[in-house]
C-alpha cells in the first residue's frame, strides 16, 4: 500500500514540483494545511523557499511548528527541504534581522561566505561528503543534487548525543564555504539542496524516505 505524505501547504515553496515528485516515487500525496491530516500521515514534507522570516510567519499560522513538532515527539517521520529544513534550527539571521526557528536542532542559519568572491545566491550542482550509513543517500552517495540558496548552517552546533542516536550529517562546499547539506536524525531529516528538482538523483533520495516511512 502507499505511503500516505502530506506536503505542507504553508504559503511557501515549490508545492507542484514536491507533489510530483513524490507521486513520481509511488507515494500518495496530499496537498493541504491541514492540521489533523499532517499530524496523520505517515510522512510529513515540509517545504521552502524565500526568507527564513517569512517562512517562519507562513509556518505557524497553520500551527505548522506545532505539527513537526508532536510528529516528531511521536517518532513520525518528516522532511524538510531547503528553507522548509533552516527553519528546523534554533534561529536565523537575515539582513541583520534574528528570527527564531522551530529549535528542533540548535544552530544558526546565516548568509554564506565564499571565500574567493563567488556570486550569492550558491545556484547549481553540487557534489555532497555523505558519512558512512546513510540510509537517505542509499545508493546516490557520489552524486550531484541542486543548491538555490543565500544561507546555510555553517557550523553543526549539536555536540552531547550517545554514538547510536548521533546524527548524520550531510556535508558541501561552496568556494571553500562549508554547509550542512542534509541531516538524518531519527525521524527528523532535511536537506538544504532541492531532490524534487534534482533529477534521478533526487527522485532516488525521496524514494529512500518514502520506503522508510
Amino acid at each position: 500500500m502507499s505511503k500516505k505524505v502530506v506536503l505542507l501547504d504553508y504559503g511557501s515553496g515549490n508545492i507542484r514540483s514536491g507533489e510530483r515528485a513524490l507521486q513520481r516515487v509511488g507515494a500518495d500525496v496530499t496537498v493541504t494545511a491541514d492540521y489533523q491530516q499532517a499530524l496523520d500521515a505517515d510522512g510529513l514534507l515540509v517545504p521552502g523557499v524565500g526568507a527564513f522570516e517569512a517562512c517562519m510567519t507562513g509556518l505557524k499560522s497553520v500551527r505548522g511548528d506545532v505539527v513537526v513538532d508532536r510528529r516528531l515527539t511521536g517518532g513520525r517521520p518528516v522532511l524538510g527541504i531547503c528553507v522548509g529544513m533552516q527553519i528546523l534550527f534554533a534561529k536565523g539571521i537575515e539582513h541583520g534581522v534574528e528570527t527564531e526557528g522551530c529549535e528542533q536542532w540548535p544552530g544558526t542559519v546565516e548568509r554564506l561566505q565564499p571565500k574567493h568572491q563567488e556570486p550569492v545566491p550558491h545556484m547549481g550542482w553540487n557534489t555532497v561528503d555523505v558519512p558512512g550509513g546513510s540510509t537517505l543517500f542509499e545508493g546516490i552517495d557520489k552524486e550531484r543534487f541542486y543548491f538555490v540558496h543565500s544561507y546555510g548552517v555553517r557550523e553543526w552546533a549539536l555536540k552531547d548525543t550517545r554514538e547510536s542516536v548521533t546524527p548524520k550529517v550531510t556535508w558541501s562546499t561552496y568556494g571553500e564555504d562549508r554547509f550542512v547539506a542534509a541531516v538524518e536524525n531519527g525521524p527528523l531529516t532535511a536537506t538544504q539542496f532541492h531532490p524534487e528538482k534534482s533529477g534521478d538523483a533526487g527522485a532516488e533520495l525521496l524514494a529512500n524516505w518514502v520506503r522508510s516511512l
